[in-house]
């Protein structure tokens, strides 16, 4: 008998995926549905982005860059396009794939600067999930429109490679190299 579920695209069951990090967990939004799309009903609210799928959040991210500002469709088609293709090359769930490299790509500490007289002096802090998550996102989604653009390949496979990649943590994703970048500076300034 058919579970009466939603899967994303269409395809892929979000039922088995998980969330390894444990401060990530809670800003995670793994709730099932078909067609990632809100209509921006969270908006405007204390933590509203976290009750978003991470793939529509991951769209929407997508759609703040130059080609794709306000094209959500867009946005939308090339998001599913690069899900077949993880799908076809890891022979995996694309939707953990997308969960790991987030969790590979979150930096834990940055830097601040704080006014002692007249003087401005470095510190590192720890950053919180949510700001973790959002960093993470915004690094995977301008790596990935900075890799395609002046480029023959589509944003679809430069999205798949970076999320591929962040899910290895492999230096060679923007993504995971802007977080070491980050922390080994955060580490500097201790």
């Amino acid at each position: 008998m058919l579970e009466n579920t939603a899967l994303m695209f269409g395809k892929y069951s979000l039922s088995e995926v998980t969330v390894a990090d444990g401060g990530l967990a809670k800003y995670i939004d793994l709730t099932p549905t078909n067609v990632p799309h809100s209509g921006g009903k969270h908006a405007n609210r204390w933590f509203g982005k976290s009750k978003l799928s991470i793939v529509e959040r991951l769209i929407n991210n997508i759609m703040r860059t130059e080609k794709y500002t306000g094209k959500k469709l867009k946005a939308y088609k090339a998001v599913a396009d690069a899900f077949d293709i993880i799908a076809q090359r890891t022979k995996a769930n694309p939707v953990q794939i997308l969960v790991q490299g987030l969790e590979n790509a979150a930096p834990r500490e940055e830097v601040t600067r704080l006014q002692f007289g007249g003087i401005s002096v470095p510190k590192a802090v720890d950053i919180s999930p949510q700001r973790r998550l959002d960093i993470a996102l915004r690094n995977m989604s301008r790596g990935v429109v900075a890799a395609s653009s002046k480029n023959k390949k589509p944003i679809a496979q430069c999205l798949a490679d970076e999320i591929i990649l962040a899910s290895k943590g492999d230096m060679t994703s923007f993504a995971v190299s802007k977080k070491e970048e980050t922390e080994r500076v955060a580490q500097s300034a201790r």
